[in-house]
């Protein structure tokens, strides 16, 4: 099967276009390199030197297809225009194949090729002047190195500088990627954040204001009317409150403006009374007294928040317990509420209490697990447990 070579590239076809143009226009005006009266001219005559000229061209179209093959016959070439009266442009072309060779060629070549062609100009300068002994020997070394050497270094040089050129960009394209994906993963944290501080903030009170405005609509008693537009109209205020305190944060752009501070667990008994006050029995165990950080004051208080506003829409009726106590290096959290079978819920969810609660669990490198469990001291015989530990030495302020 037949190996069928690749187009070659348009510059080099006008390289071999003007390479064999120039060596015909030195043919035509009878200019060659050695007089034919040398010794190593073994065929006389102007049309021999043709033959390795045109095969040298013929190798400039090889130059960035094949590279290797092109320096073999070209050199090959070059010898046979050596026992001819020779051509300049062939030596030239030569050694752009030379060049071409080293920059464009297999790695392996490229590190070989200086290699031989640099033993090849010593030997070509020790030899001669060690066989005949006259200074003149050693211009062989000298051509030699010209036409086979440099050009192979300074391709070497220019491979060099453009695989460096090249590295530095692919690290700089790595870079931006890397940049790039931290950049999505902190919009998306950040997303995230804000998704969780919005549903905490606002989900208890519109929880109070859908499950009162319905036991308005559904009972005809004016006080029982008026009592559950009053319980209305708080949780309303409060959640303006807390949407007004969310959208200060997110434009807050440090012109002497200072956001409200983010609660803590010193609120938890003003939670527990709004809570009372929305129709829930509420009990507060107990506290886990001072010196907590501050991410784990925020998530202990959003858990306790989102627990008592599942317990709203969900729990049935009786009584639910708060606690939260402190052991070694960890808080622990706890929610209990009556479990019950129940019709439809008196709000409805969407489940993303859940899943914020978790998250800022695993922000705190802590765990969260929430689901029923056997009471035999409850009328069901179940309660709604959540429970969440929080390490104190870990932390994200996420």
């Amino acid at each position: 099967m037949a190996v069928r070579l690749p187009r070659p590239r348009r510059f080099d076809v006008y390289a071999a276009s003007a390479g064999l143009l120039g060596g015909l226009t030195l043919w035509g005006i009878g200019l060659g390199v050695r007089p034919a009266d040398e010794p190593i001219v073994l065929f006389d005559g102007r049309w021999p030197l043709l033959v390795p000229l045109v095969v040298m061209a013929g190798c400039e179209l090889l130059r960035r297809v094949a590279p290797r093959t092109g320096l073999l016959i070209g050199t090959a070439a070059l010898i046979t225009d050596t026992v001819t009266q020779g051509s300049l442009v062939t030596v030239i072309m030569y050694t752009d194949l030379m060049y071409a060779a080293v920059l464009y060629g297999p790695p392996a070549s490229a590190r070989r090729i200086p290699w031989i062609t640099g033993l090849l100009t010593v030997a070509a300068t020790l030899v001669p002047f060690a066989v005949w002994r006259v200074p003149e020997a050693l211009l062989i070394g000298v051509a030699v190195g010209i036409v086979s050497f440099a050009p192979a270094s300074t391709g070497l040089i220019v491979r060099n500088h453009r695989e460096a050129a090249d590295a530095a960009l692919l690290r700089a394209e790595q870079t931006a990627l890397l940049a790039e994906m931290d950049r999505a993963q902190a919009v998306t944290a950040e997303r995230a954040r804000m998704a969780r501080e919005l549903h905490d903030m606002v989900a208890n009170h519109l929880s109070a204001i859908a499950i009162h405005s319905t036991a308005a609509l559904s009972l005809d008693d004016p006080a029982t009317t008026r009592q559950a537009l009053g319980v209305i109209r708080e949780n309303s205020v409060e959640g303006l409150a807390e949407m007004r305190r969310l959208i200060g944060i997110l434009r807050d752009d440090g012109a002497g403006t200072e956001p409200a501070a983010a609660p803590t667990l010193d609120g938890l008994g003003a939670l527990v009374d709004a809570a009372r006050a929305n129709g829930l029995d509420v009990t507060l165990e107990s506290a886990p007294g001072e010196g907590l950080p501050a991410p784990v004051e925020l998530a202990a208080y959003r858990i306790v928040q989102e627990s008592l506003t599942n317990a709203l829409k969900h729990a049935a009726p009786g009584t639910v317990r708060v606690g939260l106590a402190r052991h070694d290096d960890t808080l622990h959290v706890r929610v209990t509420s009556p479990y019950g079978d129940r019709d439809a819920p008196r709000a409805p969810g969407s489940g993303a209490g859940l899943v914020g609660m978790r998250e800022r669990a695993a922000l705190l490198r802590g765990t969260f697990e929430a689901g029923p469990v056997a009471d035999p001291g409850t009328p069901g015989g179940k309660i709604w447990s959540v429970r969440a530990a929080l390490p104190l030495n870990q932390g994200d302020p996420a």
